[in-house]
């Protein structure tokens, strides 16, 4: 039997059968909830409001017991038994776009990095004046392009040109009266012409790059001529409703139609980015000559429709590791029409081109310093060497430090909470919030910040848990443990409490053990000690700040000279933005890709025991912390 289902206050209907959990029926529709766990119940933010009508279950065991009353439900635990009106509340959206602030993604941040590679773009455009055709030179369309062309550019490689392009070429070179221009991609080995204009279009030439991210995707419009970054914008992934992780997204994958809906959520999310940035730039999709995609393994396997299913059965093993250049239709990304894209190639099951991408954007492949490269998403990704070797380890750190995973995270755009300082004695929150604005939630850099005043302020003990004998008005019951306050509703944007909560606190020390494992994996395969390491470098979504001294303090990254460690920003961005501008960076991406050796975490017994060892505050040995230890013992006196 269907039942109609009105979702305010957007005003969209769709239809239910019988059955058919409410979440897959708003996703359908298009609209993004919050559905970290794919729909299995576990993350409770799935909230939507009855107004009207009779459902069946809705998971209300896991709710407050004011939501209730409120009408509050589960999407994912409810079917329809009659026709429903529900409400979506803002709390259970997932964010749109929003404007990049991720540290090192523009070309000013990549000014050294830009005057160590050479500026050549992979994809070029070229003005051409064609002669006109007579009875006395009758060549045909093409092999006239061809013949100038090849001369305009002084090559003697193959030219190439496809169907689509031959089908458009004689009405665009006619239009301008035979002056075009060429759009083209040159290889080792061919030319391959991919545009043709009618008219003089050369100052139009842009480059969109992104960094494909499990829980959020960056993405910059790069200026080609002038050769600097025009827009840049952020946007939940809308994978998310269908499981937080890449794991849950494999065995989505598997479901009836599974593998087509995750392609079809990430295409979207990138055609929203991208007209986002056309209407900031006020630029048309027809000025991008390419589009540059950076990765993990798995993400890249779903943009590509590729079956991820057994990159998670032993032995691990990905479909493919590199791809050719393609066009960005064959993404769907048809916004894009006649642009190219490249995708970077990955290493390994879990090691995949956005770390390629960042290990080539900070010169760590063509450099002497022994370097640690530590990119902190919901995946783990660490590397560990120099221009002689790499060595590389992937550990699911889970999406904590992106927001995912806790229940006031979000996203380091305007509103969120990046740093923090808590009163030894009264034990107030002093909070730092992007944009100057009321917050919203806790970005990355905010959550390591709290953390880390929990523990020094002995809000928190090693094990994460709230002193329950800590008396004042941050601390409280929340039904499930004890939450501290970081912001009363009277402060906030939403005008609710922000909090962190012991379940919060246990998603964060669960996701910097896994680095902290990672790195001491690491550094025994090679049997290397931290001393040895000459720079670390660390990089992810945190936001502009990022407070390193914190890291150390809560256990993710080993005591060392504060000189030695560097944030990044988004190395993934970096990496693509870089190959926008110059055939060199591809050229390393795909050297680094095959070089770097990948060590499998999950066959090693020995990772499991550094993991539980570091899910503790700073860590189960606190010899490995001396000055740590010796800041906490001090706040106790």
């Amino acid at each position: 039997m269907k039942h109609k289902i009105s979702f305010l206050p957007d005003n969209l209907e769709a239809v239910a059968m019988d059955g058919e959990d409410i979440l897959a029926v708003l996703t359908s529709t298009g609209l993004k909830i919050n559905a970290s766990c794919g729909g299995a119940g576990t993350c409770a933010r799935c909230k939507l409001i009855l107004e009207k009508g009779k459902i069946e279950g809705g998971g209300r065991e896991r709710l407050d017991q004011d939501e209730v009353e409120a009408g509050y439900f589960l999407a994912c635990k409810a079917s329809a038994v009659s026709d429903l009106v529900v409400r979506i509340p803002d709390a259970s959206r997932q964010n749109d776009l929003f404007e990049s602030d991720e540290g090192a993604t523009s070309l000013a941040a990549l000014e050294d990095s830009l005057k160590f590679w050479l500026i050549d773009m992979p994809v070029k455009k070229v003005q051409l004046k064609l002669p006109k055709p007579n009875l006395t030179d009758s060549v045909d369309d093409l092999r006239r392009l061809k013949r100038v062309f090849a001369i305009k550019i002084a090559s003697d490689k193959e030219i190439l040109a496809d169907l689509d392009l031959v089908r458009s070429l004689a009405k665009a070179i006619r239009d301008a009266d035979f002056l075009v221009t060429v759009s083209y991609i040159e290889t080792a080995s061919s030319i391959e012409i991919i545009r043709v204009e009618a008219g003089d279009t050369t100052k139009d030439h842009f480059a969109v790059a992104v960094d494909v991210g499990t829980t959020t995707i960056g993405a910059s419009l790069i200026d080609l001529v002038q050769e600097r970054e025009v827009a840049s914008l952020s946007s939940y992934n809308g994978q998310a409703n269908f499981g937080d992780d890449v794991i849950s997204r494999i065995i989505f994958a598997a479901k009836p139609n599974g593998l087509t809906k995750l392609k079809d959520a990430v295409v979207v999310t990138i055609s929203g980015l991208i007209t986002g940035l056309l209407e900031k730039s006020g630029r048309t999709a027809g000025d991008i000559s390419a589009i540059f995609l950076a990765g993990n393994t798995i993400m890249t396997h779903l943009l590509l429709g590729i079956d991820p299913k057994y990159i998670r059965e032993e032995p691990y093993i990905p479909t493919a590791v590199d791809f050719p250049w393609m066009k960005a239709a064959d993404l769907n990304l048809d916004i894009l029409g006649h642009a190219r894209a490249f995708v970077f190639p990955s290493v390994a099951s879990y090691v995949g081109g956005d770390v390629v991408a960042g290990v080539v954007a900070n010169r760590i492949s063509s450099g002497d310093k022994l370097t640690l490269y530590i990119d902190v998403g919901t995946n783990g990704e660490i590397v560990l060497g120099n221009s002689d070797w790499l060595m590389a380890c992937s550990c699911s750190a889970g999406p904590a430090f992106e927001g995912g995973g806790v229940k006031d995270g979000m996203k380091a755009a305007e509103g969120a909470i990046e740093k923090v300082e808590i009163d030894e004695e009264s034990l107030e929150a002093r909070v730092s919030v992007i944009g100057g604005v009321k917050p919203s939630g806790i970005c990355g850099s905010g959550l390591i910040d709290l953390l880390a005043e929990l523990f020094l302020k002995r809000v928190v003990d090693q094990r994460g848990k709230i002193d329950p004998a800590l008396k004042g008005p941050r601390i409280r019951e929340n039904g499930g443990g004890l939450e501290y306050i970081v912001a009363f509703g009277s402060e906030t944007a939403s005008g609710r409490d922000i909090v962190i909560g012991e379940a919060d606190i246990d998603n964060l020390l669960r996701a910097k053990a896994a680095v902290f494992a990672g790195v001491t994996m690491l550094l025994e395969s090679m049997s290397l000690n931290p001393e040895s390491i000459d720079e670390i470098l660390i990089a992810g979504s945190f936001g502009r700040y990022l407070n390193v001294e914190k890291i150390q303090i809560i256990g993710m990254l080993f005591e060392t000279e504060a000189g030695k460690v560097r944030y990044v920003g988004n190395g993934s961005l970096s990496g693509a933005t870089l190959a926008a501008l110059s055939k060199q960076v591809i050229s390393e991406a795909e050297k680094v890709a095959e070089r770097m050796t990948y060590l499998e975490l999950s066959a090693d017994p020995k990772f499991m025991d550094a993991y539980i060892s570091a899910l503790f505050l700073p860590h189960t040995d606190v010899e490995l912390f001396p000055s740590v230890m010796e800041r906490f013992k001090a706040a106790g006196t």
